[in-house]
């Protein structure tokens, strides 16, 4: 029976994963201006998509939506968060499906569990590495700003150049500063919200070094040529820092990757030897402890060889 109830749904998460994933994008007209007889039916499984994302959008409304949203922009990603917790459900339907069909109810479970840890988990590492990214062409990004100045440029054509010339993420953070800035909102603001979202110290000082130029005056190039031989400074000390600290992380990485190595190993060559751990209860709670036993150990050497600059 239950592998019965794990293959209907199995078969509808494949319906739906299927259908966000191949369903043709919106017309390029809207549907006033079209003929009636073009207007396109929704199917069953879109109403049934639709309905779902809204009740998904409806509860993160109430949770907090823009915490949501922030972590996407954060990432990078150009989805809703709705659809993305839709994708994640999906995602969790069909493996749990699979692994109940394969194993049985507790590896669905952990399934389950793993899925949104490790969608949660990819949100950070992608917001990670675009945060890192940010840092790095910060330098090359106040010498264009400089040299638009010093050719008599305003700041915000500055700052559109920068839009026109730089590389991801700069290009669209500058543009969305550029593109509030156009609507009325204080450049000062758009650019203190940009160093918090990209949790940038270096570009809190930027925002910093404009506001009071701003209120003082003065020639304003100078004060970025300022600031980024103080970002160049910093950087060629948190690169050599890195690279001293770069021979603990790999030894933290392979402590890591040991105990699943070894026991990829053993139930390739002798499955007998770790079949207790599955069929047995004590196993599932010894492997329970290791698990818990295996984060703890990896958030100490996390914290050993991370070095806060």
């Amino acid at each position: 029976m239950s592998a019965l109830v794990a293959a209907v749904l199995l078969a509808i998460a494949l319906g739906l994963a299927g259908f966000a994933l191949l369903a043709p994008g919106p017309p390029r007209l809207s549907a006033s201006r079209r003929r009636p007889a073009d207007v396109p039916q929704e199917s069953l499984l879109s109403r049934a998509a639709n309905a779902l994302t809204a009740v998904i959008a409806a509860v993160l409304r109430r949770r907090g939506q823009r915490t949501g949203m922030t972590m996407m922009e954060e990432a990078g990603l150009a989805m809703r968060s709705q659809d993305f917790v839709f994708l994640v459900i999906i995602a969790m339907i069909v493996l749990g499906g699979a692994a109940l069909v394969a194993a049985g109810p507790l590896l669905a479970l952990l399934v389950a569990v793993v899925v949104p840890v490790l969608a949660w988990v990819m949100l950070g590492v992608l917001a990670g590495r675009r945060r890192k990214a940010f840092a790095d062409q910060l330098e090359e990004t106040l010498q264009q700003m400089a040299s638009g100045l010093r050719a008599g440029h305003s700041m915000l054509t500055s700052i559109a150049s920068v839009t026109e010339e730089s590389d991801s993420p700069t290009r669209e953070e500058y543009a969305r500063i550029l593109n509030e800035t156009r609507v009325g909102r204080d450049v000062g603001t758009a650019l203190s919200e940009t160093a918090a979202r990209m949790q940038c110290q270096d570009f809190e000082w930027v925002a910093q070094a404009i506001a009071i130029n701003r209120e003082v005056g003065g020639n304003l190039a100078d004060v970025l040529d300022g600031v980024g031989d103080t970002i160049r400074e910093r950087g060629q000390i948190r690169r050599q820092v890195e690279a001293l600290a770069a021979e603990g992380k790999l030894s933290a990485v392979i402590l890591m990757a040991l105990p699943f190595g070894v026991g990829g190993f053993l139930m390739l060559t002798n499955p007998d030897y770790l079949r207790p751990f599955i069929e047995n209860p004590l196993g599932w709670i010894l492997l329970g402890v290791s698990t818990v036993m295996l984060i703890v150990g990896g958030l100490v050497m996390r914290s050993t060889v991370r070095v806060v600059f």
